[in-house]
């Protein structure tokens, strides 16, 4: 069924119409990669290329484009059918990248390349979000309900999902999502259908300090600190599910002669499993506890204090086999030839698989190479095979919630 479905969609003559936008525009799709780039998006510092993108909606012709509460970009494509409150097909790219402030972001050309900080992670996905909308609009397709276009922000490090939460849990869109696509990145055959958990715990343990010779032998938060984290290293964790533990950031102290008022360490933890976040989570924290007191009674008072933040919070999650979903890019790879590659991710898809949404992550084409440093970049030649199996996907999990929603079939316009 799914694959008959899947080959009656692909020979669609308003289908063809897009396909062949996506193959004779990419020119117009490097532009605006180029151009976008060019506009840094540091954690919790997107709102310029927000609008950047916000801007090139509503000149694509998308509905009511605009900037939410949280700060994404979001627009519509409607349905055949415009239905008040009707569900909707949310296709995204996330805007932010992990470099800070002041990172010069300035893409450059080097032949079919494109180098830069954050030319793959998302670039990539989000020139396919733009090149996706405008093939829409031009082959005139209305999609059986509302697909919501959303560049996102807050999927990188600290941001944790924010964008994502808002859209699921605020906005008008709240209660409506029956399923999520989130750009993500190069590659034809990638996937994430399988969500990876992860909490940031931000650590820190304070003292009264002092002078390191006239007050000598007062608890030192960084010596207590380094300890803790020594024996945290020896946790056992399980191999499967595979669960980690990491030490990413530490700093603490004003000079070498003093004792420091305090230290601080940035934990992070992994695994597929929301159970055994939970489990090394109270683990970490037993720890953390059982040392600092032991320091404390070992110099005879309670100096110390130990103070400890949840950071970040990704809920773990997977695709169901058996979904609508899964089965309709299954029927989509088959018909265009590719062999999927499944991965486990931590990526904007983690959201909506947490509340039963079914969502994943998909490569935007092209290949990417040192993602996440200054030497990062992306050549999206033949990237128009990723961008077909994404309309594909798109359109027919539209018309499936459409059909499970006794709304109207898509309808292509010719």
């Amino acid at each position: 069924m799914n694959n008959r479905r899947i080959a009656a969609l692909a020979s669609d003559r308003a289908v063809h119409r897009a396909f062949a936008w996506l193959h004779l525009h990419e020119a117009q799709m490097r532009r605006w990669q180029m151009e976008f780039l060019g506009i840094a998006a540091p954690p919790f510092g997107e709102a310029e290329r927000a609008g950047w993108f916000s801007r090139r909606f509503r000149e694509l012709g998308l509905a009511g484009a605009r900037l939410d509460a949280a700060g994404n970009a979001v627009a519509e494509v409607r349905a055949v059918e415009a239905r008040e409150g009707g569900p909707v097909v949310m296709l995204s790219a996330h805007l932010d990248t992990v470099f800070p402030a002041g990172t010069d972001c300035t893409p450059r050309e080097e032949e079919a390349k494109i180098l830069g900080p954050g030319a793959c992670d998302n670039g990539a996905g989000l020139a396919a979000l733009l090149g996706v909308a405008a093939a829409l609009k031009h082959a005139e397709i209305l999609p059986g309900c509302e697909i919501l276009f959303a560049a996102n922000v807050g999927e990188e490090g600290e941001g944790d999902l924010r964008g994502m939460r808002h859209l699921f849990a605020e906005a008008p869109y709240a209660g409506r999502v029956r399923a999520a696509i989130a750009l993500e990145g190069g590659g034809d055959a990638m996937v994430v259908d399988r969500a990876l958990g992860s909490r940031r715990l931000r650590v820190t343990i304070a003292g009264p300090g002092g002078h390191s010779w006239a007050d000598a032998g007062r608890a030192n938060p960084i010596m207590t600190l380094a300890a803790a984290l020594v024996e945290l290293g020896r946790l056992r964790l399980p191999a499967r599910p595979r669960t980690t533990l990491n030490c990413g950031v530490i700093r603490g102290g004003t000079s070498v002669n003093s004792i420091p008022e305090s230290a601080t360490a940035d934990l992070d933890l992994r695994s597929v499993s929301g159970t055994e976040l939970d489990r090394v989570e109270l683990g970490v924290l037993e720890t953390l506890t059982r040392m600092v007191d032991a320091e404390n009674q070992r110099r005879g008072g309670a100096a110390l204090k130990l103070h400890v933040e949840r950071i970040g919070n990704r809920p773990a999650g997977a695709l169901e086999a058996g979904s609508e979903l899964a089965m309709s890019l299954k029927a989509v790879d088959r018909h265009l030839g590719i062999a999927t590659e499944a991965r486990i991710g931590s990526t904007d898809a983690n959201l909506p698989l947490s509340l039963g949404v079914p969502a994943l992550a998909i490569g935007a084409g092209g290949v990417g190479w040192g993602i996440h440093t200054l030497q990062e970049g992306h050549d999206p030649t033949g990237r128009d095979l990723a961008l077909r199996r994404v309309l594909l996907l798109l359109l027919d999990v539209c018309a499936t919630v459409a059909e499970n929603e006794s709304v109207q079939p898509g309808c292509m316009l010719r």
